[in-house]
């Protein structure tokens, strides 16, 4: 590439910085630097800020740009001007401006039909086999204090569809200590979407608990580690990215039902289900294999694919 050694690139991967957002755009370029372990991919976060604002990184141009969330998507056009070499990549639907990227990387049930986009089901995450051991490692004492089987619960909180409520909550707690009278030991983590009210419920109702590990946010996060320790995942059924990441352990994954309607999210819990990874919890603890659910891995070979198309053409050389 242009500037750049051959055995190295650069990835700028840009959001507005919320965990949620960056992570789809930081898993798929991290799965696209896994597929080419000869070529050095040094990836730079870049936060936008609602005004505008954005600190560039320290680094020669970027030859790869993938960006997530709204702020995004004006900047790509600035970037192309800037970087008229670089491969631009959006993730997520941007509903606007689509040719200002080279490739979109659209959630299925979005049902985008655009000649530069792709479709996969739910979005792209950070989870691989090396982020699971390094998980396991940091956390290995705070396990070596929960030896048996082990449940993952991960709540999530009210989204456009869904709301976790007082009669959710009664629900989730009540099903959590049918867990705890079978000797399962839970690993509990909420989100910055869980209710305030919520919240407090579950952490006086488990965090002192020695058979309970509750993590709400202080001190490094054990999201990693507690989908790799798990025997079973539980996740509330409004987070669609939490689902899928627990699909791609391979273990059992039961959906947690909140107050309201999935919509045209009915498709992404119906595909998941299909797949052989999500099931509805009904009292019953059951034991079951699938394949390990691998989208992020499919859609990078997608965008390294198409990158690298793009380089044979002549308008971009790609690291050998």
């Amino acid at each position: 590439m242009t500037g750049i050694a051959q055995k190295q690139a650069v990835c700028w991967v840009v959001s507005d910085g919320r965990r949620g957002i960056e992570n789809q755009a930081l898993g798929l370029a991290e799965a696209v630097a896994r597929r080419i372990p000869d070529t050095r991919l040094a990836i730079h976060t870049v936060h936008v800020t609602r005004e505008g604002f954005v600190a560039l990184p320290s680094s020669p141009a970027p030859n790869l740009w993938i960006g997530c969330g709204r702020v995004a998507i004006p900047l790509a056009a600035k970037h192309r001007r800037v970087f008229p070499q670089c491969y631009f990549v959006y993730v997520q639907d941007p509903r606007t401006r689509y040719r200002d990227f080279d490739l979109i990387v659209a959630p299925e049930h979005d049902r985008l039909r655009k000649p530069n986009a792709i479709s996969m089901i739910g979005s792209p995450n950070r989870l691989s086999q090396s982020q699971f051991s390094n998980a396991l490692a940091q956390f290995s004492e705070q396990l070596s204090e929960m030896p048996g089987a082990r449940a993952a619960i991960l709540v999530g909180g009210n989204s456009k569809r869904f709301k976790l409520d007082d009669r959710v909550t009664d629900y989730l707690i009540h099903r959590l200590h049918t867990l705890l009278d079978q000797d399962i030991k839970l690993m509990v983590t909420v989100s910055r979407r869980t209710p305030d009210a919520s919240r407090r419920r579950l952490r006086k109702e488990f965090a002192d608990r020695d058979d309970v590990w509750f993590f709400d946010g202080e001190g490094e996060n054990p999201y990693f580690a507690f989908l790799a320790a798990a025997d079973w995942i539980f996740v509330t059924e409004e987070s669609t990215n939490m689902l899928v990441e627990a699909a791609t352990t391979g273990k059992p994954v039961y959906a947690l039902p909140l107050s309201g309607e999935a919509g045209k999210f009915a498709h992404l819990h119906a595909r998941l289900e299909g797949w052989g990874a999500v099931r509805p919890y009904l009292g019953q603890l059951d034991r079951w294999t699938y394949a390990r659910f691998a989208e992020t891995d499919r859609v990078a070979a997608e965008v390294l694919e198409r990158w690298q198309k793009r380089a044979s053409s002549g308008q971009q050389r790609m690291p050998s």
